[in-house]
């Protein structure tokens, strides 16, 4: 076991040790960002494939009424934050995101599974290489990543390797998928990816 703060030891680091040609990664998080994609998008074109788990609702079609929507900001955060959070916006300002969205979404159509969860039940979030996983996982973000400094002094990731990791793999095939919906959505993904 292993702590990863973002001070000492960064994310990225330990990630990138981690994912090497045929990795399966399976990600539990509220925000997917093509910034996390392009520092380490190296890795990430060798790996087999991507499942990632909206943790909150996101890209789904919206039940509710439009006067009760206008004030639903996080939904829209979440979805905002594909193409940059908060704490991303040095990378935003240097008008590469267009390139970068591209070169994302082909990777996501050839690599990756996108759901997100029922809005009844909650998932832990968490990230899977292989047989190792690291908990909790907020984001797929330059910020979680160790890249850019958040609103956390530190954050502590703790690391596991199998056979302590396998219990959450045993969540994310059993538990977690079965409740999810697809994010049939995938097209309004790309197409956002497509218009940046």
């Amino acid at each position: 076991m292993e702590i990863i703060d973002n001070v000492n030891v960064k994310l990225h680091e330990a990630m990138r040790m981690d994912l090497h040609k045929g990795s399966k990664v399976s990600i539990a998080a509220a925000y997917f960002s093509i910034y996390a994609f392009e520092k380490l998008k190296k890795e990430l074109k060798n790996i087999d494939k991507l499942r990632f788990v909206f943790t909150e609702p996101t890209f789904n079609a919206e039940s509710s009424k439009k006067e009760k929507r206008e004030f639903y900001i996080p939904r829209l955060n979440r979805e905002r934050g594909i193409y940059g959070t908060e704490f991303e916006v040095r990378l935003r300002n240097e008008l590469t995101q267009k390139a970068i969205a591209r070169e994302c979404a082909e990777w996501l159509k050839d690599k990756a599974i996108f759901k997100s969860n029922n809005p009844k039940r909650q998932i832990p979030r968490f990230m899977l290489i292989d047989d190792k996983s690291y908990i909790p996982i907020n984001g797929f973000t330059t910020t979680e990543l160790g890249y850019e400094q958040g609103n956390d002094a530190f954050f502590a990731i703790t690391k596991m390797e199998a056979p302590m990791s396998m219990a959450l793999m045993q969540n994310f095939a059993l538990a977690v998928e079965p409740v999810l919906r697809c994010c049939g959505r995938m097209r309004k993904i790309y197409m956002i990816l497509q218009i940046l």
